[in-house]
């Protein structure tokens, strides 16, 4: 059996007082890999290897990721000014290796009463970035927002630029990757637009021939063209009091760019092959996966239509800028799938979802849906393992951090009684910088470089000391 599934039943064991039966401590790879499991996932305690994650300073995003968490920072370069570090950084208490598993449980003992009321029932679940985690039962639920999936920071942004600019009628102008969800986007400020009534109405630019573009946009009338045999309306048309779609505007042509211009300047358009002008309302949404500014440099797109088009801009991240959202968006695919084609899948294992998350998905969340599609016609299970994913995944390596270990410890020597507690330390600290700010636990936080919740936390903890 490897070192990581010893040391992993050795914490369980240890901290069988917090676990419930038979749910075993998982090692995962990374800061980033601990981070997105922490974020979808209920947890109690985190048990932080300062070494494995790069330093005191990289706790912020891990406490951040799981704040009503106890966490507990570890390291085998104890001092106080690392202790104090880790503390303004988020921890709730510090522990120098090696040390034994009575120690850490008195630590616990310590913390744990302040969350209890908070915090649901725990168990062990699967620890990241080489962290152990003690949490409550993980969660298959994530954010969704408009056929959207993910929580992370950047799409939270995103779901409130899009109720924002809903309520507009100017243009809207999506850009963003291949496979990040531009159409969605569109729907979306549709769906919560005062013209969710109307039609919307999708043209995909580039992939329609520069010859037929201006009939499929703006409709002709019979005769105009060989093969014209009756009068057609265009996309815009049918839009007619709703939203036009233009995806990879791109693509378009410059000469149909300045008939698309006039059309947003003056609200009206012309069949291919017709005098008569027809006035329309509807909305412009456009999109494309290109750099604008780069294709005007270039005189492929004109810098006037550009500044007409560009009033509402939004930009969709790509899926490597929120891996925090990939576990959630590939449980929603897994379960979607599963249902469809009678299959029993359930979860993916931890060692699966770490090569999910460490995967650079240049296809974005469509390239994600592919793969977990593909194995879902392929297999079956209730649980997808790595052996199931794509060869292209499976030759990715993921890197395993060093782990805790549960040693016996020499008693540390004494430092004399004039050495006040570290919590007492740090109280005093926080006391003296809030007086400092007449009591704004804002600029305290500011002042000490932490959270204002990591303030609050500890006054928190402090009360729960002083009522013990």
């Amino acid at each position: 059996m490897d070192t990581n599934r010893t040391e992993a039943r050795k914490t369980s064991s240890a901290l069988s007082k917090y676990v419930t039966s038979g749910q075993p401590a998982h090692i995962l790879s990374s800061k980033e890999h601990a981070v997105a499991f922490l974020r979808h996932t209920p947890i109690n305690i985190v048990i932080v290897d300062l070494e494995c994650i790069g330093g005191e300073a990289e706790l912020s995003e891990i406490v951040a990721a799981a704040p009503r968490a106890v966490l507990i920072a570890v390291s085998a370069k104890g001092s106080v000014s690392r202790a104090m570090n880790a503390m303004r950084n988020g921890a709730h208490d510090f522990l120098t290796k090696p040390y034994t598993s009575e120690m850490l449980l008195e630590k616990l003992e310590a913390h744990l009463g302040v969350f209890k009321s908070a915090a649901p029932s725990p168990s062990m679940a699967r620890p990241a970035g080489s962290d152990v985690v003690v949490s409550g039962e993980a969660s298959a639920t994530s954010s969704q927002f408009e056929g959207f999936v993910g929580s992370s920071n950047r799409m939270q942004s995103v779901y409130a630029q899009i109720k924002r600019m809903a309520t507009s009628s100017a243009p809207a102008f999506i850009t963003g990757e291949s496979g990040t969800g531009k159409e969605l986007c569109a729907q979306a400020l549709h769906a919560r637009s005062a013209r969710k009534a109307g039609p919307f109405v999708a043209i995909n630019c580039g992939a329609i021939p520069a010859n037929l573009m201006e009939s499929e946009i703006f409709g002709h009338a019979r005769g105009a063209f060989t093969g014209a045999d009756e009068a057609r309306a265009g996309a815009a048309e049918l839009a007619d009091g709703g939203t036009l779609f233009l995806d990879e505007i791109g693509e378009m042509e410059l000469c149909l760019q300045s008939k698309l211009l006039r059309f947003l300047q003056t609200g009206s358009i012309q069949r291919v092959g017709e005098h008569k002008t027809r006035s329309l309302d509807l909305r412009v949404i456009c999109a494309t996966n290109r750099d604008p500014k780069t294709e005007i440099a270039a005189g492929r797109f004109r810098e006037d239509l550009f500044y007409r088009l560009h009033v509402l801009p939004i930009r969709l991240p790509a899926l490597r800028e929120r891996r925090e959202d990939i576990p959630s968006l590939a449980l929603t695919f897994l379960k979607k799938y599963s249902e469809e084609e009678n299959r029993r899948f359930q979860r993916f294992s931890t060692y699966a979802e770490a090569l999910l998350l460490q995967h650079n998905w240049p296809g974005n969340v469509r390239e994600l849906e592919n793969v977990i599609r593909q194995l879902v016609v392929m297999n079956d299970g209730d649980e997808v393992t790595e052996l199931m994913l794509s060869p292209l995944l499976r030759e990715q390596t993921v890197p395993v951090l060093s782990e805790i270990a549960f040693g016996t410890a020499e008693p540390a020597p004494s430092m004399g009684r004039s050495i006040e507690p570290l919590w007492f330390q740090e109280k005093q600290i926080i006391e003296t910088t809030l007086e400092t700010f007449d009591g704004n636990i804002a600029l305290a936080a500011a002042a000490l470089e932490i959270s204002p919740s990591t303030i609050y936390r500890k006054k928190q903890s402090w009360a729960e000391r002083a009522n013990a």
